[in-house]
């Protein structure tokens, strides 16, 4: 069975919306879009390229969806090491309205808590989720997440979208590896370790 990855962009301040650009997401009036631009590295680019290598299919939610099909159909070349997966590989998007996705291999999952533990059985390797705020949090609400990909970008906002809300489930995970880039961005991974235990001082 697969385990379900989440890999993420966040600030100091945890927020995950629209890192990639200035129109990705602005609900909520949000007038940061492309927070992470000015941190983008070689360091960056080979970690991102090595999780998409570890890929069986990709889980999205409609908003990131709909920005990936915009782009990334568009690069043809299958040796790039993020296109060649996304154009190829099994995509599932969690939608309540879309009827007919047209990116090729793409199957649309209406009710997350009930259909992503049957997705994750059809494979060995990573489910993988990138970005989709929504559907992170509904995935961690769930208890559906085996492991996170946290980048933590030197920046603060203020206000945004945030990868965990008020109703995640309390968790206790292990961290796995941990790397900061040349212009200061923490690159960690956690893996899912039971509940949290607690004690007194």
């Amino acid at each position: 069975m697969a385990k379900l990855t989440i890999t993420t962009f966040l600030t100091l301040d945890g927020v995950m919306q629209a890192p990639g650009g200035p129109q990705e997401d602005t609900d909520g009036s949000f007038e940061y879009g492309g927070w992470s631009f000015p941190y983008a590295d070689g360091e960056f680019a080979k970690f991102m390229a090595d999780v998409f290598t570890r890929a069986d299919a990709f889980l999205l939610g409609r908003r990131t969806y709909d920005i990936f099909a915009g782009y990334w159909p568009k690069v043809t070349d299958p040796s790039n090491p993020i296109a060649g997966p996304l154009n190829t590989l099994p995509k599932y998007v969690a939608s309540k309205t879309l009827k007919n996705p047209t990116w090729a291999s793409t199957t649309v999952i209406r009710e997350v808590a009930k259909e992503v533990p049957g997705v994750k059985k059809q494979y060995a390797r990573e489910l993988q989720v990138h970005g989709s705020s929504r559907l992170a949090q509904a995935l961690i609400e769930n208890d559906l997440v085996d492991e996170l990909n946290l980048l933590v970008y030197p920046v603060v906002l203020g206000k945004g979208k945030r990868l965990f809300g008020p109703g995640a489930v309390p968790a206790a995970f292990t961290l796995t590896g941990s790397r900061t880039t040349s212009k200061g961005v923490v690159i960690s991974t956690y893996k899912r370790a039971g509940k949290p235990t607690f004690g007194s001082f």
